[in-house]
């Protein structure tokens, strides 16, 4: 990859193999267990690269092992069991053979009541398959048997990869579709699955929680935050490979500021590297994180007029240092009602995406959104 030609740094789209950096040890991992076709849980919260960790290894995978075949899938936009199924189906035959006439063969041979079509709005195919849902009970244990029955069937191991699990949950009766899914996936031995998704704590329920039919469905990494050392070395790279400079101090900075948030970091290196005519500056990348700030003020604020009074009491109180929420003199002066309210007012922050919790530790999920909310929205309303 030329990057004078291009930006140096990536965000807002899958990273490719050049524009990523460190995961050394999640990567390894990775690699042996699609190599081994072990299933895996990949567990983080949203825009921390798992995603683009995924098909940096699903690339490298298929480099060193021939017989390797991925296919990809995203809940994000799926919101029934008969898109899920469709998706599925078409996905699994794709990856499974490179010809296009092969892949109505194979839905025609492997789904009963497949009506399979193929589009060319690119010029290699775009592969759909039409179910009839009055059949759906013997389509379904077909398609959810075919990465099995294929990999057997030619000689190879399909891995299916489904991004934004957790939104299995949004179904109609998502516990039962669970169960069938455990039920097939359990017995595959040619065919493994990596299940990844953004809310952590959806996603720790499903596979970590021994009521629910994902309990120990394999083996589960929970993705860290990239380290300030290694980002470091990466932005300091990216400025000189475009004739560029940033001192390693500044680089460090640079992450810092934005809590060494994937997203965040390399959309800040970028708009601080378009400041830059030779040398980056502390000045450059304060005024580029402040006006990054600024830019998603419309959004921010939705997002916080979206929350209840009590939801805001919560966030200005973990603003100035409070750790015992239930406290009477807590309850009173932030109006947060009774501890059981304290409870549920953490629940909805939750389940809103604005903290997380791990163990007695509350963090902010957006640092961008914390920023904004520290200089100016609270700034604003004392």
């Amino acid at each position: 990859m030329d990057v004078s030609s291009s930006m140096p740094f990536v965000f807002g789209q899958l990273a490719d193999t050049g524009e990523f950096t460190n995961r050394t040890k999640e990567i390894n991992r990775l690699l042996t267990n699609f190599s081994s076709s072990l299933n895996t849980t990949v567990i983080s919260p949203r825009r921390w690269g798992k995603s683009s960790l995924v098909r940096v290894v699903a690339h490298k995978a298929k480099k060193s092992h021939k017989k390797l075949r991925f296919c990809f899938i995203d809940m994000f936009n799926i919101r029934s069991e008969e898109e899920f199924y469709k998706a599925y189906a078409a996905e699994v035959i794709g990856a499974s053979s490179g010809k296009i006439k092969e892949w109505i063969t194979i839905a025609k041979e492997y789904i009963p009541s497949a009506i399979p079509k193929v589009t060319f709005n690119t010029p290699a195919g775009e592969f759909e398959v039409g179910l009839n849902w009055k059949e759906e009970k013997k389509s379904r244990s077909s398609i959810l048997d075919l990465p099995e029955k294929l990999s057997k069937a030619k000689g190879i191991r399909i891995v299916v990869c489904i991004d934004e699990f957790q939104n299995i949950a949004f179904l109609k009766e998502p516990l039962a579709f669970q169960k069938a899914l455990r039920a097939h996936w359990q017995h595959h031995k040619n065919a493994a699955y990596c299940l990844y998704g953004s809310k952590r704590h959806m996603m720790i329920e499903l596979f970590s929680s021994p009521s629910m039919p994902f309990y120990k469905f394999g083996d589960i990494i929970f993705l860290e935050k990239i380290n300030e050392a290694d980002w470091s070395k990466f932005i300091v790279k990216r400025f000189r490979d475009t004739g560029k400079t940033i001192s390693k101090s500044l680089a460090v900075y640079l992450a810092n500021l934005v809590e060494c948030h994937s997203y965040y970091v390399q959309q800040l290196a970028q708009l601080s590297w378009l400041r830059t005519k030779k040398t980056c500056t502390e000045d450059m990348i304060a005024d580029a994180h402040d006006k990054l700030a600024l830019q998603m003020s419309m959004l921010f604020q939705e997002k916080t007029d979206n929350l209840t009074r009590p939801q805001v009491n919560f966030v200005r109180a973990l603003f100035d240092g409070v750790s015992q929420f239930s406290a009477f003199e807590t309850l009173k002066e932030y109006d947060l009602g009774s501890s059981a309210n304290v409870q549920q007012v953490k629940k909805a922050l939750i389940q809103k995406e604005v903290i997380d919790t791990i163990g007695s530790r509350i963090n902010f999920l957006d640092p961008l959104y914390k920023y904004w909310l520290m200089s100016y929205y609270f700034t604003r309303r004392k």
